[in-house]
């Protein structure tokens, strides 16, 4: 029987295994049909939280969901989308701002099927707009009845602090909910983001927990470079003959032997190490056909020995993303030269 728990303070009740559909529609599973019964799968088997977002095969994976839940099963759903990624050529179509807000979430409650979204969550920081500016349009939408609650994704520790304090001082609604990736080979989020989300009460939604695909158990050292879809667009991310994935797929395939040792799948082991952080709420997994959805179900039952926990922190120490790659957003601070120097 699945084990609910509490979405931060908010007294929704969740799954600890989400299903997340990014690997719904052009960009991974485009048989619609096999997409919904996977969707119908995870829910037979106590899933009750379920992560899409618009950009995902830019709407699609949305319809997708829609398609899953209608004839009765949305209000048993606790559903959560994003906005913030570029749909579109307009200048305008992406972001954070209130005029983008506004528009976008009409266009996913009508891809979803729905009245309303559980968890609106924005995808990712947009230095070039006031926060103010993006939780006052949440904050009317939430009283519009057509979010419940707000929630951000990849965000630094600072900025999810400054979205309380902002919330507070200007009478917005709050982010309840932080989604970071987090997974054995990037623990990055344990120095502060987990820390800073306990401390404010906010639920933790992890996404990639699998690595994107190194903790499936495919990425061993002598074996040969795994095809997929996320392979082909991210080329540096996954190639294992790059110097900069040798401290991965060493760490990978010592995590596989402890898996194997400790009687359980590496996928299991990677997903029941997310789980154990008290900080953290749900797993996202995200499979693109019905074996992969199988081979994670199931994981949260699965309890890991202080034994085990101790050999994780000698492989991969706490706090540590192998690599800079995975942390899922990179500061325009350090992207953008001319923010760091000043004019000639």
């Amino acid at each position: 029987m699945t084990e609910y728990r509490n979405l931060g303070r908010t007294g929704v009740r969740v799954s600890p295994l989400a299903l997340g559909t990014m690997m719904f529609g052009a960009r991974g599973n485009t048989d619609h049909d096999d997409s919904v019964r996977i969707i119908h799968h995870a829910l037979d088997s106590g899933i009750n939280f379920v992560d899409t977002a618009d950009v995902y095969s830019q709407g699609e994976s949305e319809t997708i969901v829609g398609k899953a839940l209608a004839g009765g099963r949305r209000d048993d759903v606790v559903l959560a989308t994003k906005f913030h990624g570029r749909l579109g050529d307009d200048p305008n179509a992406f972001g954070n701002s209130r005029r983008w807000i506004i528009r976008e979430v009409e266009n996913s409650l009508r891809r979803l099927g729905t009245d309303w979204i559980d968890l609106y969550q924005v995808h990712r920081p947009e230095p070039d707009t006031d926060f103010d500016e993006t939780l006052g349009a949440l904050s009317d939408l939430v009283h519009q009845g057509k979010i419940r609650y707000i929630g951000t994704s990849t965000f630094e520790p600072s900025a999810i602090v400054e979205g309380q304090w902002t919330a507070e001082r200007r009478g917005r609604e709050r982010v309840v909910a932080e989604q970071p990736p987090y997974s054995l080979l990037a623990r990055g989020i344990e120095r502060e983001v987990l820390p800073v989300a306990q401390r404010y009460g906010l639920g933790v939604l992890s996404w990639s927990p699998l690595a994107g695909g190194w903790l499936t158990g495919r990425y061993r050292k002598g074996a040969e470079q795994p095809a997929s879809s996320r392979a082909e667009r991210q080329a540096a991310r996954f190639d294992i003959t790059a110097p900069e994935n040798a401290a991965k797929l060493a760490a990978a395939d010592a995590l596989a032997v402890l898996a194997e040792e400790a009687g359980l799948t590496l996928v299991q082991l990677a997903l029941a190490f997310v789980l154990e952080h008290p900080a953290v709420t749900s797993a996202i997994i995200g499979p693109r056909t019905f074996a992969q959805l199988e081979s994670q179900l199931g994981a949260d039952k699965v309890r890991l020995s202080r034994d085990v926990l101790d050999r994780i922190d000698e492989i991969v120490p706490p706090g540590v993303n192998l690599s800079a790659r995975d942390a899922g957003y990179t500061p325009a601070v350090l992207t953008d030269a001319s923010l760091r120097r000043r004019s000639a």
